[in-house]
């Protein structure tokens, strides 16, 4: 059985990917919105990836939502 992600990072992720659809965006045009990689932006909704502040900002940005919205209620693991 494969590790699951950290469950703060697949919160994450999983906010991220709601936005991202009520968009109605692929990755790829979030990627674009956020100036990143779509792979990134793929392992990061998976929950794969630790984000850093930077990508944080840079996605919160690219879907137009405050970050507080993206990590809000979180504890740390």
């Amino acid at each position: 059985m494969p590790d699951q992600p950290p469950e703060p990072l697949a919160t994450i992720g999983a906010r991220i990917r709601e936005h991202r659809n009520a968009h109605g965006w692929t990755q790829e045009q979030l990627a674009e919105a956020s100036d990143l990689h779509w792979s990134f932006v793929s392992q990061v909704e998976r929950g794969q990836r630790n984000l850093t502040t930077r990508s944080l900002l840079k996605i919160a940005a690219g879907l137009g939502v405050d970050p507080a919205d993206l990590v809000r209620g979180l504890k740390p693991w």
